[in-house]
């Protein structure tokens, strides 16, 4: 892993060796090792001690046991049997309850699957009902709702409902609100939706750091029961990215050699990603959903926008914020409003120039987080 670091991320590893030799520097048992770069030796100061307590980088783990072992399961994800979803799957499908006995029902299962970010390219996602982001999951404010998951994953996992203010044994954290769902087991949710309309989201929250960028989230919104008549769309978008190397798909972390390089909107790559279509004069409502693990400035070409909307929780009219560009971190939710002005194919993107590439390339004019706005007169 460090040889290959070197190679591909030579800043990063010499900040890393520079650090190791200020934090071990003052120790009494440390080595020296050489390691090679570039054809170079370069030396590194590396303690003779165990350091699985160093926080981030010690105590990794490769493979499915490592979740439970306190460190990062960084293996590929093993999709020799996973099926294939196909070029033209879609997520965010709407997912329809069942009514019984006035409990709206929703069924999610957990699973592997070969999910096509391009026409071109397959990664192995770990996916709610056999597609990413997962399925919308639309709601009123008040329903009883339960929902049965089904956990068809190598590993363990739960379901967070992001943003919810839920009886503690609905918050789906492991151990402290309920055991983890082990393969092949199942767990049922069940609350009251609050009374705040806005853009929420679920994801997994066990073994998050692999599960999740690898496609384990999907939107959440709790409709307002008196709608802006002045909208004529709404948009939801979900943020996610990807590693991929050697044709095996990785967890992105921002960590050496599992920085991303790709870079989705709902589960897509540009130019496959979807276009938009509007008419000037309409106002549009993006929901703007930080579901990945890394933070992305959206910027839209053609004009402002305004900020009606935070993490579930409406702006007062007076202090609605009018931007371009808005900065989305993981767990963020932002509600933005944006009028087609002037005919044309708009942009809208995230504004970090590697996010719009497909492995540092581009592709009719972009690629990752990127995509169309299409207006006509």
């Amino acid at each position: 892993m460090i040889g290959k670091s070197m190679h591909r991320f030579p800043a990063l590893f010499a900040a890393l060796t520079l650090a190791s030799g200020i934090i071990y520097a003052s120790g009494s048992t440390n080595a020296e090792q050489s390691a090679p770069a570039g054809g170079h030796e370069q030396h590194m100061t590396v303690p003779q001690e165990p350091t699985h307590d160093m926080p981030g980088m010690m105590g990794m783990e490769h493979g499915p046991g490592a979740e439970g072992m306190g460190g990062h399961d960084m293996s590929p994800v093993d999709v020799s049997e996973a099926p294939a979803a196909g070029p033209e799957a879609r997520g965010g499908q709407l997912l329809q309850p069942t009514l019984r006995d006035g409990v709206k029902e929703f069924e999610l299962s957990t699973g592997v699957v070969r999910w096509s970010i391009l026409p071109d390219l397959e990664v192995g996602a770990y996916a709610y009902n056999g597609q990413v982001p997962g399925p919308l999951i639309r709601v009123q404010p008040g329903d009883r709702i339960r929902v049965r998951v089904k956990n068809d994953l190598p590993n363990a996992t739960t379901v967070h409902w992001h943003g919810l203010v839920l009886p503690i044994e609905q918050d789906g954290v492991p151990e402290l609100s309920q055991p983890p769902i082990p393969p092949g087991g199942g767990h049922v949710y069940e609350f009251d939706v609050p009374d705040t309309p806005g853009t929420y989201f679920y994801h997994t929250h066990f073994g998050a750091d692999r599960q999740q960028p690898l496609g384990l989230y999907g939107a959440l919104i709790i409709n307002d029961p008196e709608p802006r008549p002045d909208l004529a769309s709404e948009h939801i978008i979900t943020l996610g990215e990807w590693t991929v190397i050697g044709g095996e798909t990785y967890p992105a972390m921002q960590f050496g050699d599992m920085l991303p390089n790709y870079f989705t909107f709902n589960g897509k790559s540009y130019p496959a990603t979807e276009t938009l279509k509007a008419r000037v004069g309409e106002r549009i409502l993006f929901r703007l959903i930080g579901s990945g693990q890394f933070i992305h400035p959206i910027h839209i070409h053609g004009g402002p926008f305004q900020i009606i909307a935070t993490d579930g929780n409406p702006v007062p009219e007076t202090a609605q914020l009018t931007k371009d560009t808005v900065l989305v971190g993981p767990g963020e939710r932002y509600d933005i409003v944006w009028t087609a002005r002037t005919p044309g194919k708009w942009l809208l993107h995230c504004h970090i120039n590697h996010h719009i590439t497909n492995d540092g390339v581009e592709v009719d004019g972009g690629g990752g987080m990127t995509m169309i706005i299409d207006v006509s007169s």
